[in-house]
């Protein structure tokens, strides 16, 4: 008879550590930055159409629905950037520790939600008034 044995690891409890997690998001903002890009093309072509299809594309992004998926892009953008400028040190050879993988993903995350907050606030400060 065979012996059941539980997977190892089993995904319930297997934990990814801080620097595969990073590693993944890169990698998922870079596709959302590519795809975000067909935004940007489409409001610059309507920019270039005239002042109606500006004023169309300006209406669709600025719903709440448009305001969340240039938040999207944007936190996309602010976290692939900071993470870019780690993976620039990484390649001159600093930070690699296991302690500086840890700080520097701490702080690129704790940047890219500052960048992020901060861009927002001044975005709808300028909305509202």
């Amino acid at each position: 008879m065979a012996k059941t044995r539980p997977l190892s690891p089993h995904l319930q409890i297997y934990k990814l550590p801080l620097p595969a997690v990073m590693s993944i998001t890169h990698r998922i903002s870079g596709v959302v930055l590519s795809s975000g890009t067909v935004l940007l093309a489409f409001w610059l072509m309507m920019l270039g159409s005239g002042e109606a299809g500006f004023a169309t594309a300006q209406m669709i992004l600025s719903h709440p629905a448009g305001m969340l998926v240039l938040a999207g892009y944007s936190a996309a953008l602010f976290y692939h950037g900071c993470n870019g400028v780690r993976h620039l040190f990484w390649d001159m050879g600093k930070g690699l520790t296991i302690e500086a993988l840890y700080r520097s993903g701490r702080l690129t995350i704790g940047l890219a939600v500052v960048l992020f907050v901060l861009f927002w606030l001044y975005q709808l400060s300028a909305i509202i008034g």
